[in-house]
């Protein structure tokens, strides 16, 4: 961002939108209000606290996060969270752990459970 565009909470407010995935129609819907407006917002360089608070409510972040957004922050996040094989929006998932055996840990601990719930009842069923 250049520094002129730096503190527009308009474009702020466009980018954080644009990254959620959500186009000007569904923010404009979620506010009650028009595409046309949710655009002037995000043209101006200032808004009101208020609806600031709205929006950012239906961003899914906070106003600070709105104000303190830095596009050159997020791709600093990015570029270090990322590894060579890595894939955005692919399917080069990286499993750091074998499905299976979670399955099997699972189960063994599901049937341990049920062991000491069959001892349990026995003892109860004893001591009658």
């Amino acid at each position: 961002m250049s520094t002129l565009t730096k503190n527009h909470i308009g474009r702020k407010i466009s980018r954080i939108r644009e990254l959620r995935d959500m186009k000007q129609e569904a923010l404009a819907q979620a506010l009650g209000l028009s595409q046309q407006t949710v655009s002037a917002i995000e043209n101006s360089e200032t808004i009101d606290e208020e609806k600031l608070q709205a929006i950012a409510e239906i961003l899914g972040v906070s106003v600070e996060g709105i104000k303190n957004f830095s596009e050159e922050a997020v791709l600093n996040i990015i570029g270090n969270t990322l590894n060579e094989g890595s894939v955005i929006n692919g399917n080069a998932y990286n499993c750091n752990f074998n499905p299976l055996d979670k399955v099997i840990e699972l189960y063994e601990r599901l049937v341990l459970a049920e062991k000491e719930k069959v001892e349990y009842l026995e003892k109860l069923l004893k001591g009658k």
